[in-house]
């Protein structure tokens, strides 16, 4: 059954090509499972957006630093961001130290609630794109770099980011409501490329998974 699955899931060679858009699973779902079974056997990048923000005020300032400025992870998010880092080990998903997140303060904090603040390193390469100004073609350019890049072997490497540069790289695969807050993207990394192989919610929240700012 897992073996059908796998051969199922969509995969995008490039960005470029036609894709019909994903549609996020669980781990209780055939589609899910097979995601599970492939993380388990590392070697993937797990690129996930950050936590549920539903009711918390809309970006103000777009200032790194500021947070009172930014949009951020709601109660709930904090829940659901500790749980995201509890399945994984649950499911025996092998994840490579330190995961990666973006320094607004969203994508920040669902890493330090999910994996411990020490395990957690903050860089640029995972900025919101309404946060990169200039920088956009360069954080673009660090996000692809980073899903094709191996992790140390037996592995996934996890960064924590946005849904709108996904959506920048992957393109309609990933929109609309493809890509929930506080889903993952799974990513197979192949050295000069990348395949995008599903959308798993590792923690979904009923009625969740988008906010209400434009």
């Amino acid at each position: 059954m897992l073996r059908r699955a796998l051969l199922a899931l969509p995969c995008l060679a490039a960005p470029a090509l036609a894709q019909q858009r994903l549609v996020p699973v669980t781990p209780e779902q055939p589609q899910g499972a097979a995601l599970v079974a492939r993380l388990r056997q590392g070697g993937l990048v797990l690129y996930f957006r950050h936590a549920d923000t539903r009711g918390e005020p809309c970006d103000s300032s777009y200032r790194i630093g500021d947070r009172g400025g930014q949009r951020n992870i709601s109660p709930l998010g904090v829940e659901q961001s500790r749980r995201i880092g509890q399945r994984l080990a649950e499911l025996g998903i092998p994840v490579a130290k330190p995961v990666l997140a973006g320094p607004v303060f969203r994508a920040r904090d669902t890493a330090e609630h999910a994996f411990g603040a020490a395990d957690v390193t903050v860089t640029d390469s995972l900025l919101a794109d309404d946060y990169a100004g200039a920088r956009l073609d360069w954080v673009l350019a660090e996000h692809r770099r980073l899903f094709a890049a191996a992790p140390p072997a037996g592995t996934n490497r996890v960064l924590v980011g946005h849904r709108t540069p996904g959506i920048m790289v992957f393109g309609d695969a990933v929109a609309g409501r493809a890509f929930p807050e506080g889903s993952g993207l799974v990513i197979a990394p192949r050295g000069d490329g990348f395949a995008l192989l599903g959308v798993l919610e590792l923690a979904p929240l009923p009625g969740g998974g988008f906010h209400d700012c434009g």
